[in-house]
């Protein structure tokens, strides 16, 4: 059993509630980080033993240091792309540097960030280009960052998944403007 203390930021989101039990099974020790206890505790891995729910808010930085201490390694699975959110980019920058400021002085010897696919020297979508602006905003740091890079993840109760079917439902054809060519 590992003593090695593992933090997921972004816990309560479709791939890190399932990070969490991965880790759990190979033995860490997992610090659960999330803006809300109440959506950590759903989950089920929420009442093991070596589980810590931590309540930890991107945009702050002094409770990310807090997530950090102690930590060896983070998850970094944050993206501002949600409805009250006006600016995303903007949200997204201001917490990779509060992540890159807070993990500075911490223990952590890796942070591990899930990004999304593109060339940056091509035209990306604005949210595809934040996610490269994120990677390289963490890789600037001390702390070695091992980036990810993926499409859309696609899973039963995922926000994708339910768009998709939704869409899938709804309008058994579609007909998509010129800007949702992507190769």
């Amino acid at each position: 059993m590992s003593s090695r203390k593992v933090l997921v930021i972004g816990a309560s989101g479709y791939v890190g509630s399932r990070i969490v039990p991965a880790l759990l099974k190979k033995g860490y020790f997992v610090r659960a980080g999330g803006r809300s206890l109440e959506k950590l505790n759903r989950f089920a891995w929420a009442k093991e033993q070596n589980v810590e729910l931590f309540p930890l808010d991107v945009f702050d930085r002094d409770s990310l240091k807090k997530s950090c201490r102690g930590c060896w390694a983070a998850y970094y699975l944050v993206h501002s792309m949600n409805p009250g959110n006006k600016s995303f980019v903007f949200a997204d920058r201001k917490a990779a540097r509060n992540m890159l400021l807070a993990s500075a002085d911490s223990d952590l010897k890796r942070i591990i960030y899930l990004g999304g696919l593109g060339d940056i020297r091509s035209e990306l979508s604005k949210h595809l280009r934040s996610r490269a602006e994120v990677a390289k905003i963490l890789h600037s740091g001390k702390i070695p960052v091992t980036t990810f890079r993926a499409a859309m993840i696609i899973g039963t109760a995922s926000v994708s998944f339910e768009i998709l079917a939704y869409l899938v439902k709804r309008l058994p054809i579609l007909a998509t403007p010129k800007w949702v060519n992507t190769q």
